[in-house]
């Protein structure tokens, strides 16, 4: 992909303006929480949560395939994209956004909240939802469904592992030290075999525009921008039972869509059991399956978009108001 920076930022700042996105910031009381407002803004969206070291963009190619009625609201996870860093000696934790999610709703009086969220959101969406089924009508999920689980020993060495990486990481930060830059093809290269040719090279400019700024000392090389902390955060870490418990609270409308070339991230048994658990005890489950890699949903949105258009086209409903949604069943 023999493309400049210049053309690839014009391209997606293009394709943003074509579609009429809005960014949005989300005050907080560490900073702001950045965001793409997507379709109406008298309609509350339906809130995407990205994955692991992703940012709101992961969802720029699926979107403008879905309904153009309803709105989306993709947000940049703290520490990632352009939203604000959690302060220095803190560690990244999934709890953290359930913290967030609050945040949003107070800053626009929603009473109630639609998510759609990818691997790691996908996950947090699983456990926001289930805690706090009330405030939830429906959740589309793509290539995760929930906090996986790995066996005692290895949490054990990976939090020994991990913590000093993540004291190392904070230092750098607190010392302000720019990161290793790079050419924008070179930060093409990075992002496309980091993520193990998950995303097509077409596709990457789409998270690289939100994950790199350019380098004051080198000004035609860029740096990766996310903190480094994320790298060493923990997840959830908490039992099948607590999985199984929670899945017993999803009754809202629930789209699972899972990629035949992507990972379980856990032994296949666990993952079954909440599907067992979703298809017996909600009646408006859904699982789907798609050709395609962990970031299918990006690289090809096209499988995906049919799906989840469905799926909102039976559940997704306008309020009279005007100023929220609802589901239909």
């Amino acid at each position: 992909m023999d493309v400049d920076s210049q053309r690839i930022e014009t391209l997606v700042e293009r394709h943003d303006r074509e579609h009429g996105v809005q960014e949005v910031r989300i005050p907080v009381p560490f900073g702001e929480i950045a965001g793409k407002w997507w379709g109406p803004r008298n309609v509350r969206p339906i809130v995407c949560l990205h994955g692991w070291q992703d940012n709101a963009g992961t969802f720029d190619t699926l979107i403008p395939l879905l309904p153009s009625h309803i709105s989306f609201l993709a947000i940049d996870i703290p520490g990632h994209g352009y939203s604000s860093r959690i302060p220095d000696g803190m560690y990244y934790q999934p709890m953290n956004v359930f913290y967030l999610i609050n945040f949003i709703m107070a800053e626009y009086g929603w009473r109630k909240i639609s998510l759609m969220g990818h691997s790691m959101g996908s996950v947090l969406v699983y456990a926001y939802a289930a805690v706090f089924s009330t405030r939830v009508d429906l959740v589309v999920s793509l290539d995760a469904l929930k906090p996986p689980i790995f066996p005692d020993a290895i949490l054990v060495s990976l939090m020994a592992e991990l913590t000093p990486e993540l004291v190392k990481a904070d230092l750098r930060n607190q010392a302000r030290t720019e990161p290793p830059a790079y050419t924008y093809e070179e930060a093409i290269d990075r992002l496309y075999h980091g993520v193990v040719n998950s995303i097509t090279r077409e596709a990457c400019p789409f998270l690289l525009q939100r994950n790199i700024r350019r380098s004051p000392k080198y000004p035609d090389k860029y740096y990766f921008s996310r903190d480094s902390r994320l790298k060493y955060g923990f997840g959830f870490m908490w039992s099948q039972e607590i999985n199984t418990r929670l899945a017993q609270n999803l009754t809202m409308p629930f789209v699972f869509v899972k990629a035949s070339g992507s990972p379980y991230w856990e032994s296949k048994k666990y993952y079954d059991e909440v599907i067992e658990i979703l298809r017996r005890d909600n009646p408006h489950f859904e699982l789907q399956h798609v050709e395609g890699t962990h970031h299918v949903h990006l690289s090809h949105p096209e499988r995906v978009a049919p799906i989840v258009t469905e799926f909102l086209r039976k559940y997704w409903q306008k309020d009279d108001d005007g100023e929220h949604i609802s589901s239909r069943l």
